[in-house]
């Protein structure tokens, strides 16, 4: 397996020769790949360093991708602010299953950077600004890590190659979903399942592309509502119209909530609204009945879109956890409208449970079947 590592070596020579010794010493002979921007020395306007460091990010990715020869490569790289950032740009765009380490001053939100690729990543704390016993530290760690990967070789299976029925889940699902898998499990089936918070979402939304499913069921399309209303996501936009055309079954977890952070810094707008603690650092506050006929003509028009075979099923006991007699965000009305508005653009089935009653998972299993 060949080994790359990726820095701007004219900004960090020193700790990128640092970091080939400790590989070296772990057996490995890794390639340099440099993504330095190639400036000269000239000064760059935001604009040109912008259009550089794209141009370094390309060159990067072509020359991996060309040396590679088809076979797996295993990625290490370290990087600052500029450098991490596009670091982390070319580690994304290459093979999810290629192993990857990233020895970075974090100058982003960890969720995104490892919402739909498996990259390790060691903090370094102190900016990477020369050595010194925290930065060393840092980059012992990444050798050691990289070393095990190496030892250990290439993925044997990979991950398009079986065959799993997706899930999408969450907390607040998670009765019907925990059901929904032991049954699956029980008769033979592998299941994957992808926590659909805004950012199990993207992997869920890779993975369909890589051809990893024979079948779905999108039990908690939770992910309407944070790129269509509010609440944070990482990037995926084929998360409900670029699925394989594979048996698909629906049903609408989550969809009656906004997904939002800690309740003392929600905006006061959310706070008139029904909402409650999910925990201390999570928020669920009642969507409102424009936001959820919204979401329900955004997913009736990719499920009509679609080329696969589809069934949905409407739980109208409740869509999530407190969406039931006495809970916080308990409304009727909401899931009425909901089931009302889809039903314009696809044959919908109505069940009398709750989104987490086992007969529901059973009768999603059910659909499922009615599929093959």
């Amino acid at each position: 397996m060949k080994v790359y590592l990726l820095a701007t070596f004219d900004t960090k020579w020193e700790e990128a020769e640092y970091l080939l010794s400790g590989l070296s010493a772990q057996g490995i002979d890794a390639h340099r790949c440099d993504l330095s921007l190639l400036a000269g020395g000239a000064y760059w306007t935001p604009a040109e360093k912008l259009a550089g460091m794209d141009r370094a990010v390309d060159r990067a990715i072509e020359d991996v991708s060309a040396a590679s020869d088809g076979g797996p490569c295993m990625m290490v790289a370290i990087g600052g602010g500029t450098g991490g950032q596009m670091a982390l740009r070319v580690l994304q765009a290459l093979p999810v299953d290629w192993p990857k380490v990233f020895v970075t001053t974090m100058p982003f939100d960890p969720r995104y950077a490892v919402a739909d690729d498996p990259i390790i990543l060691i903090p370094t704390l102190s900016d990477l600004c020369g050595l010194n016993a925290t930065t060393r530290t840092a980059l012992d760690k990444a050798a050691a890590v990289a070393g095990g990967l190496y030892r250990a070789g290439p993925t044997s299976v990979p991950l398009a190659s079986v065959k799993s029925i997706g899930v999408t889940s969450l907390g607040v699902t998670g009765g019907g979903t925990d059901a929904l898998c032991v049954d699956l499990r029980k008769r033979g089936d592998e299941v994957t399942v992808f926590h659909a918070n805004g950012f199990g979402g993207a992997a869920f939304a890779r993975w369909s592309a890589m051809g990893a499913f024979k079948a779905i069921i999108d039990y908690t399309p939770h992910e309407l509502t944070r790129l269509h209303v509010a609440g944070v996501c990482a990037n995926m936009p084929g998360r409900f119209t670029s699925l394989p055309n594979v048996p698909r079954v629906v049903l609408p977890g989550g969809v009656n909530f906004i997904g939002l952070g800690e309740k003392s810094l929600i905006p006061d707008v959310y706070k008139s609204r029904p909402h409650y603690s999910h925990s201390p650092l999570f928020t669920h506050v009642q969507v409102t009945e424009g936001e959820i006929v919204k979401c329900a003509n955004v997913l009736g028009a990719s499920l009509q879109a679609a080329k696969s075979r589809t069934r949905v099923l409407i739980p109208m006991g409740g869509f999530s956890s407190e969406d039931r007699p006495g809970g916080a965000i308990e409304s009727p009305d909401l899931r009425a409208a909901f089931a009302d508005t889809l039903e314009t653009h696809i044959p919908v089935r109505r069940l009398a449970g709750h989104i987490n009653d086992r007969v529901v998972a059973e009768a999603a299993i059910a659909a499922l079947d009615s599929l093959h």
